[in-house]
């Protein structure tokens, strides 16, 4: 609450704004409480407004397909996709290996940190998609799991 004193015309007025809603103004002035329209010019904002396209998560190719299952049922083929852009550092399966939930796939490189790549899905490794020293990026295949 802001107080005011204005003298207009030799007559004294003690002035509290009680509250101020879009351009109305709750207003008291000796004692009697009036509401008071405020021409209100609405500036544009300087700060420009950050505007994000949605995040879809790149774990499957498929998109139309469902994507879970029951955890008794057999699960199909499934791709590992790099997370970031970077460099494949090592490799650590090769065509025909049995993996399981967490097993260490490669050592992808990105924004000079080393990220593991672990298998998401129990299964045997179908094809693998890059080698050592490969440039890839967000979404790029790089290790294909089957049953």
């Amino acid at each position: 609450m802001k107080k005011f004193k204005f003298t207009i015309q030799g007559n004294k007025y003690d002035v509290n704004i009680l509250n101020v809603e879009d351009n109305i103004a709750e207003v008291e002035v000796n004692g009697a409480v009036y509401q008071v329209e405020v021409d209100k010019v609405i500036a544009q904002s300087k700060t420009p407004k950050l505007v994000r396209s949605v995040a879809v998560p790149s774990t499957e190719s498929v998109k139309s397909e469902q994507r879970t299952s029951a955890p008794t049922a057999p699960k199909g083929v499934g791709f590992v996709k790099s997370p970031l852009p970077g460099v494949i550092l090592q490799v650590y399966v090769k065509e025909g290996d049995h993996v399981k939930v967490g097993t260490k796939l490669l050592m992808l490189e990105a924004m000079k940190m080393e990220n593991n790549i672990n298998a998401d899905k129990d299964g045997i490794i179908k094809s693998v998609k890059v080698k050592t020293g490969d440039s890839v990026l967000e979404g790029d295949v790089l290790i294909e799991i089957g049953v």
